[in-house]
């Protein structure tokens, strides 16, 4: 493990793109284009919107969630394996997976030899995802180059609990990804991950899909925080590309030492007095 003195900066990326819901191999090019482009800018790691693989496609989740699997073994992610070789970055992107107590809404991590080395099923299921998935029992941090990122899936952000549980495991960055069509989540994206970052003081990438798929409009504008809660990068609102942004070890010890929730946040809560006024 490297020494958090003598990290060098780290390179994060998010995607988005216009997926087609149900067509995992148009996607999954996709995928790769993104990862080709990502290479080209140095990105180090690369996170993918939520469902990234077979599209956020309710209806086909509801009819045959059997096609939104995704084997991790399987050679449909063969060309996302070999892009990650080719680039030397790590890619987070989001499938389903069977776990033995039915079926994940997931993020697989590919490292840069092109292996699935970590997956993380999302904790936090919204509405109707609760009929189709079980939710995750556990967090995930994957190590990169000595830096810790924290992985979430979309509605876990809007849970403060979720992103602190995982800073005071050790995170020093919180990667999202997310499907936030336009609308009342477009309000909740410039919310959620600006304060994140600020309260927890680590860095937050949040990744969205563009365009339209299964009847929902999204909202992309995948971004990058600072540990201070300040914008350092957006992608377009209907374009594809990537939000990236550098991890600096000396910017976050700074905000750390100046921004010390973390250090004095209170470990129980203490008792709350009710009382009658008229």
């Amino acid at each position: 493990m490297t020494s958090a003195d003598q990290r060098r900066k780290l390179r994060v990326g998010a995607a988005q793109f216009d997926a087609v819901a149900g067509d995992v191999s148009g996607n999954t090019a996709a995928h790769v284009r993104l990862i080709d482009q990502a290479g080209g800018q140095g990105v180090d790691a690369l996170i993918f919107s939520e469902l990234s693989l077979p599209g956020y496609a309710a209806t086909l989740l509801t009819k045959s969630p059997e096609r939104c699997i995704t084997d991790p073994a399987g050679p449909g992610l063969d060309p996302i394996k070999d892009a990650c070789r080719h680039n030397n970055l790590i890619a987070v992107v989001g499938g389903c997976l069977p776990n033995g107590r039915g079926l994940g809404l997931s993020a697989l991590v590919i490292d840069r030899q092109g292996e699935v080395c970590a997956t993380y099923d999302k904790q936090y299921l919204d509405g109707r995802e609760k009929n189709w998935f079980v939710p995750g029992q556990s967090g995930c941090i994957i190590e990169v180059d000595g830096w810790q990122l924290a992985l979430g899936i979309c509605y876990d952000s809007s849970f403060p609990e979720h992103s602190r549980a995982l800073v005071l495991g050790g995170a020093d960055a919180y990667l999202v990804s997310g499907a936030f069509p336009l609308g009342d989540s477009d309000h909740r994206r410039t919310v959620y991950f600006p304060a994140r970052a600020m309260e927890n003081t680590a860095y937050v990438a949040f990744a969205n899909f563009i365009g339209c798929h299964d009847g929902l409009q999204y909202g992309g504008r995948s971004v990058l925080y600072g540990p201070n809660g300040r914008l350092l990068h957006e992608a377009g609102a209907d374009s594809p590309g990537i939000a990236m942004a550098d991890l600096d070890t000396d910017a976050l010890r700074q905000i750390r030492e100046t921004r010390q929730m973390i250090r004095d946040r209170r470990p129980e809560q203490p008792p709350i007095q009710t009382s009658l006024a008229s």
